[in-house]
């Protein structure tokens, strides 16, 4: 088992230390490092030609982060590919836990673990809707991102099966392509959490665009699409975006923004016929 990790970042020199060296210092250390630096403008190729020599960095005109996984996927040479977010680091044991737990289950080909979320230096206790799970997990992914990119392990053969991260998302990217795992594969979950997931601060995904389910619906729409989606899973998707694009449409109206409330309202009659 090759295992091939990889980090995009974007203007994160410095925070992205401290993924770097959680992922050095594990017991069971990956393969190979990939850093895909996405185009920065602030030290981050010169911290990392100075401080981390020993890490394949790959830099690229800015893309976003999907752009920056798939050109990590696409030049890891590992047979399983593994996420770090810059600004989240791993707990020692998480590698060597996450290979236990495969070789006992020869047959997986996606692995997750239980987080500790940090916001703003504080530890908190996550709501009960982010809870996690393992084994046929669609319908747990419709709500919400249901599993974390820094705790996932993933084997490449599933991504030449189902596609890479879609670039032309903005956001969301990491809940679309879980749905079209979880549509074709099991998933392994380790109970014990083995990442620390920090947030708060203002360069977050999730603070930069409003609306996140605006994304997500997107993604829904594409699933649905799809013709391995089973008719139960079809419908559980279809059920969940008739539910956000209601909101959705219910909020344009009362903000006055006619045409978007057009659209949600032509997602409705399509898909609650």
């Amino acid at each position: 088992m090759e295992i091939s990790l990889i980090i995009p970042s974007y203007n994160r020199g410095s925070i992205l230390k401290r993924a770097l060296y959680s992922a050095l210092e594990q017991s069971r250390p990956p393969d190979e490092i990939i850093v895909v630096d996405d185009g920065s403008t602030d030290h981050s190729a010169q911290m990392l030609k100075q401080e981390f020599p020993q890490i394949n960095t790959i830099v690229q005109n800015n893309r976003g982060v999907s752009a920056a996984r798939n050109t990590g996927i696409q030049q890891a040479t590992g047979d399983w590919i593994a996420f770090l977010d810059s600004d989240d680091s791993w707990l020692e044991e998480k590698l060597a836990t996450q290979v236990r737990a495969l070789q006992q289950a020869p047959e997986t080909k996606v692995c997750h673990t239980e987080e500790i979320w940090i916001r703003n230096g504080t530890r908190v206790n996550a709501m009960h809707k982010h809870k996690k799970t393992g084994g046929w997990i669609f319908k747990h992914c419709l709500p919400l991102c249901a599993m974390s990119p820094s705790s996932i392990m993933i084997h490449r053969s599933v991504f030449d099966d189902v596609g890479l991260f879609d670039e032309n998302l903005p956001a969301c990217e990491d809940y679309d392509l879980w749905l079209r795992i979880s549509a074709k594969y099991p998933v392994l979950f380790i109970e014990q959490p083995l990442i620390n997931k920090y947030g708060g601060h203002e360069d977050q995904l999730s603070q930069k665009y409003w609306g996140m389910d605006r994304f997500r619906i997107q993604a829904l729409e594409k699933i649905i699409a799809q013709p391995y989606l089973s008719p139960k899973n079809k419908q559980y998707a279809m059920q969940m975006l008739i539910k956000k694009a209601r909101i959705f449409r219910n909020g344009a109206l009362k903000r006055g923004k006619t045409e978007s409330a057009q659209h949600y309202q032509h997602l409705l009659d399509k898909y609650a016929a």
